[in-house]
């Protein structure tokens, strides 16, 4: 590969999901997902991704959600238990990628706060040449901003990167920032895919 990598991380290279923690607070499936929809939905807990701390984004949510003040008191503790672990297929790959010399990046919309318990226990996170987190930017993708960053700060040049992350519309952005870009879908897919933009 001789394309510099730019992997995104949660839901890529890490399995990472609310509901693995709520199932047990709810023992209602019903009654979670109402929850995950109206509370803790994607919208509250990219506020996190962006800057603010977990104690403020909950005190946020409690005046916003009063029904489900309880249980967004739980979030701060238990994000630790919304992780499904490694994604295997991915970190393989991108071991492989490693071992070939190809220079590796990483690009995530995750919390500050949360950032370097991850660090510590996804040790694979350790083979990139530079991370760039949003909650430490305070811009989350897709906002082109943040892409930018990453290619200036470790002088990477759009058309010799590959993008790599689960969301078509951070995809979408990269590409219309020249780079090329893969929408994961899984490790044998992004295989494939890796395989073919190498040739």
């Amino acid at each position: 590969m001789k394309k510099t990598v730019i992997f995104d991380l949660g839901g890529v290279l890490v399995d990472w999901n609310p509901r693995y923690f709520y199932r047990s607070v709810f023992n209602d499936d019903e009654k979670m997902e109402d929850f995950l929809s109206s509370c803790c939905n994607s919208e509250w807990i990219v506020a996190m991704d962006a800057g603010i701390t977990a104690k403020e984004n909950i005190a946020r949510g409690q005046k916003a959600c009063p029904k489900y003040a309880k249980e967004l008191a739980l979030y701060d503790e238990g994000w630790y238990s919304m992780f499904g672990g490694a994604i295997e297929g991915t970190v393989e790959i991108l071991k492989n990628l490693k071992r070939a010399g190809t220079p590796l990046y990483a690009l995530t919309n995750w919390s500050a706060e949360k950032f370097p318990w991850a660090k510590e226990n996804f040790p694979f996170f350790n083979l990139f040449d530079g991370i760039v987190v949003s909650g430490e930017e305070k811009i989350i993708k897709p906002n082109p901003e943040i892409y930018k960053r990453l290619l200036n700060r470790y002088n990477l040049k759009a058309e010799n990167c590959i993008f790599i992350d689960d969301s078509p519309a951070n995809v979408a952005a990269a590409r219309a920032l020249g780079m090329e870009g893969i929408v994961f879908v899984s490790p044998l897919s992004l295989k494939k895919q890796l395989s073919a933009l190498a040739q």
